[in-house]
């Protein structure tokens, strides 16, 4: 295959953008189509390898194979060996669990499938997992696998059914990604199917290319060559995390990454640019660089609690690329060298990579992350949710539990779950059961229509107000989040993502859930959100000065700024409400802890554990009312 410079240039402006949204630059919100641009580029550049050689008759899928590992497998089993100390020294014990997991999946071949199956409310966030970015080699080591076989399959059918064939696949794969973009954006994120079409847009660019040459026209490839050009840019700074995707949006990257490739000859303005010798150079390093600056980033957000100044996140940037170089250098380039390394010895290498890290990883998540590392002054297992998460949170039919007679009942999002459990336990003694009732993610909503969320809001209020049996009703929400966003590694700073009327209208719907209830005679308890930690409570403790008796949380004076709205609001409330506020439990009048003498009061950064549920409920209802 004739090199083509312009390539290793379109190499470097996938991986710019990538490196720089996973470095938080908003400038870059949707950096994240580099990994769509690299799609294209597997996809163009391994079907003109396959069909070239397929077309006289030299194709062999143990020579392609041993291409795939010298390229890919070297430079991965490298950088997962330099993360295994590092995990093991800045990794809580659920994290390390986590890692040997990841450490499994991709040794496998299999990651994508790992963090889609991780993905939802209460995985860690992205920003954390070293590994996470190796979904997408996941998503071609998948292709990899499926279609040369797919080739050798269908050659003797002729060109024409076989871009038949794709060209189905391509529409099918599309239209599943728009309709998963909305429906499963999880899977439609990171599983193949939906990943396949992108691949197929490098693949027709290949066949066309492989039995007829460029647009002669010059005027044509310079507009057509810019247009694509545009389009990436445009994804990068127009995209962001909440544009569905992949859908008919990833079209724009997608199709713009195949005129380049298509358009981008010599003579035209894009072909010289990407030529240029500093952009190709970052290219050729472009898959290392690729592979080191997740990790770096993550760890050391560990490391740094979160508390990464922009000057830091920049260093570590750049310290990707000095990194790549090493290992392109040292690493990708010996292995790819067949008079340096054998085939014998590349799939022996190959081999013991996979069965290594593949052990070492099930021996991490077998032994629980080593919680016997931390010194856990309480018992570690204290930080817990509830036994019942699973079954009773975000479902329509309402779990009933651990009594005969059902005379509470809980309503609200996943802040309620553990509370259930807690208050469930105490009332068993008297044989007086609960009625759980909790929808992930759902603010109050009496005013929003037609969500998924506000439908749950109105049938579950409408069962409770039904039910003559049930006399006292439970109510806790999130609402800081739904009012300022999310808190996770941004203390001590404070979020303020939505606006007063935002605000104004959640709030509302809440004191109408509460009128509501009240007019049809429920007693309501109202539990005001626990105060959020900094980070999670496993980190919290992983980092916990010696001397601290209990582990110290947020500030209270940041918190009284945080939860500001609620606590200013708290005086609308009707009188007939019982207002019950963790922070006068958890805090003093300088810190909020996320500890007490009997256990941990968290299971991450603003769930109470089970511990810290059954503090709240003991204290705040039942020793209140004595």
């Amino acid at each position: 295959m004739k090199y083509r410079s312009e390539i290793d240039g379109l190499r470097a402006i996938a991986v710019l953008p990538v490196i720089l949204f996973h470095a938080g630059f908003e400038w870059f919100g949707g950096g994240f189509v580099g990994v769509d641009v690299f799609f294209v580029i597997s996809g163009y550049l391994i079907t003109t390898i396959i069909i070239s050689e397929m077309a006289e008759g030299k194709f062999s899928i143990i020579n392609f194979y041993e291409r795939r590992a010298r390229r890919i497998l070297p430079a991965l089993f490298f950088v997962m060996a330099v993360c295994i100390p590092f995990a093991w020294l800045w990794l809580t014990p659920s994290d390390l669990k986590d890692f040997g997991q990841s450490l499994v999946a991709v040794s496998t071949f299999s990651s994508n499938i790992l963090f889609w199956l991780e993905s939802g409310y209460f995985d860690t966030t992205s920003e954390l997992k070293p590994l996470l970015h190796t979904w997408s080699l996941a998503v071609e080591e998948q292709y990899y696998i499926l279609f040369p076989i797919f080739l050798l399959l269908t050659w003797r059918l002729g060109i024409k059914w076989v871009l038949i064939i794709l060209s189905i696949v391509f529409f099918i794969s599309l239209g599943v990604a728009q309709w998963g973009a909305y429906n499963k954006p999880f899977a439609n994120f990171y599983l193949l199917p939906t990943r396949g079409w992108e691949l197929l847009i490098g693949v027709f660019i290949a066949f066309y290319l492989k039995y007829n040459s460029h647009l002669k026209s010059q005027t044509l490839n310079q507009a057509l060559s810019l247009i694509g050009f545009c389009m990436i840019i445009y994804s990068i700074i127009v995209f962001n995390a909440s544009t569905p995707f992949p859908s008919l949006y990833a079209l724009i990257p997608t199709i713009g990454t195949g005129l380049l490739i298509f358009c981008a000859v010599p003579k035209t303005f894009i072909h010289k640019l990407l030529s240029l010798k500093f952009i190709v150079g970052i290219g050729l390093v472009s898959y290392s660089a690729y592979l080191w600056h997740q990790p770096l980033l993550a760890f050391a957000r560990h490391r740094l609690l979160g508390d990464t100044s922009e000057v830091i996140i920049i260093a570590l940037c750049i310290a990707s690329f000095v990194t790549a170089w090493f290992s392109w250098r040292f690493v990708e380039e010996p292995f790819r060298n067949k008079n340096v390394i054998s085939r014998k010895v590349i799939y022996l290498f190959s081999a013991i990579g996979i069965f290594l890290f593949s052990s070492i990883g099930l021996m991490i998540n077998k032994q629980n992350g080593f919680v016997e590392r931390i010194d856990f002054k309480i018992g570690y297992d204290s930080i817990k949710d509830s036994p019942l998460r699973l079954k009773c949170h975000t479902i329509e039919i309402p779990c009933e539990y651990f009594g005969d007679s059902i005379e509470w009942a809980s309503f609200g999002d996943s802040h309620v779950v553990e509370l259930s459990y807690a208050l469930a336990d105490y009332l068993q003694q008297k044989n007086i059961g609960i009625q759980h009732n909790s929808y992930s993610g759902c603010q109050p909503s009496k005013s929003i229509m037609n969500s998924p969320c506000s439908k749950w809001s109105k049938q579950t209020i409408d069962r409770l107000i039904g039910s003559p049996n049930i006399k006292n009703i439970l109510v806790s929400f999130r609402l800081t989040s739904y009012m300022y966003g999310d808190s996770y590694l941004k203390y001590p700073n404070l979020p303020n993502d939505f606006s007063e009327s935002e605000r104004d209208i959640i709030w509302g719907d809440l004191l109408k859930i509460f009128d509501l209830l009240l007019e049809n005679g429920k007693t309501v308890y109202f539990v005001v959100q626990a105060p959020e930690l900094p980070l999670y409570m496993e980190q919290m403790v992983f980092w916990q000065k010696k001397e601290e008796k209990f582990t110290r949380g947020a500030k209270r004076e940041w918190w009284d700024k945080r939860n500001s709205y609620v606590f200013n609001k708290l005086g609308s409330i009707p009188k007939q409400v019982k207002i019950v506020n963790p922070t006068e439990i958890f805090c003093d009048s300088k810190y909020c802890y996320g500890s007490d003498e009997k256990g941990y009061l968290y299971f991450d950064d603003n769930h109470v554990s089970l511990h810290g549920a059954s503090v709240i409920i003991e204290k705040g209802i039942f020793e209140a009312e004595h």
